[in-house]
């Protein structure tokens, strides 16, 4: 015979579960809450290092080099979160032309943080006019994915592209890890890659080279705001360029590069 249970006792076990799962829930979202305060905690601390990274980038652009290199670009060009401005990918691809040529560079950083294409066009391709690099970087669009607009995104580079020199190099944009992101940055990419064709532009394929080191490398090259790169992080985005613009400085400085592309 089966000892039944009283009612009380069968609503107390019933409800144990549903209990713990609820107990779960809210520390789950209570986790969320403080990771989400650090990240904005955070971001406001990399924000007080804009200042700091623009004045560096107009204090070297006054310096004189035997190749101009001029960038293109948002807070990835500018450095933020890489742990000094010439440590983001702009910084390490003018000591790869030093160290490659032998030469002097001075670095025109025409990067504006926060930039879009539309900030660019109206900001940065004004100053690009009254230069003619050697060597030229332009990355650009990743500010454009929050509010995403295709018919403007690519009309502004259609504006851009136009602008910039034949040689110039054109990032697509990277890897952005979070499904409704990447579908905006698959559509962007495709816009991205089609009109650089049309102005024969040699296109970077930085999404590529950022997407394959997976998902771990969220915790190893991402800054506190987990959204810039760091220092590992700007490595990887110099190292997507680095082939073109070795490329490019054999063409222009044959003598200085040899072999070395």
């Amino acid at each position: 015979m089966v000892e039944e249970r009283p009612p009380a006792a069968s609503v107390i076990a019933a409800l144990v579960p549903i209990a713990l799962l609820a107990g779960l829930v809210l520390a789950l979202r209570a986790a969320w809450r403080r990771f989400r305060a650090r990240i904005t905690e955070n971001s406001l601390i990399l924000n007080e290092t804009l200042p700091v990274h623009s004045k560096w980038w107009r204090d070297h652009a006054k310096v004189r080099g035997e190749i101009l290199y001029v960038a293109l670009g948002d807070s990835a060009a500018q450095g933020i979160g890489a742990s000094r401005p010439d440590h983001s990918y702009v910084g390490l691809l003018a000591r790869l032309m030093r160290d490659t040529t032998g030469r002097t560079v001075r670095v025109v950083n025409l990067s504006v943080s926060g930039a879009t294409t539309t900030l660019a066009v109206q900001d940065q391709l004004p100053k690009l006019a009254k230069y003619r690099p050697d060597v030229m970087t332009v990355s650009i669009g990743a500010n454009d994915i929050a509010k995403w607009d295709p018919e403007a995104f690519e009309r502004n580079l259609r504006t851009i592209f136009a602008a910039v020199p034949s040689h110039a190099i054109v990032a697509d944009l990277p890897f952005f890890y979070f499904p409704h992101n990447e579908r905006r940055v698959a559509v962007a990419n495709l816009i991205l890659r089609r009109v650089a064709a049309e102005f024969g532009l040699e296109v970077v394929r930085l999404h590529r080279e950022t997407r394959v080191r997976g998902w771990r490398r969220i915790f190893t090259h991402f800054a506190n705001d987990w959204f810039h790169p760091n220092d590992h992080g700007y490595q990887v985005w110099a190292d997507a360029f680095r082939p073109s613009v070795l490329a490019s400085l054999e063409a222009r400085f044959p003598a200085d590069v040899g072999g070395l592309a």
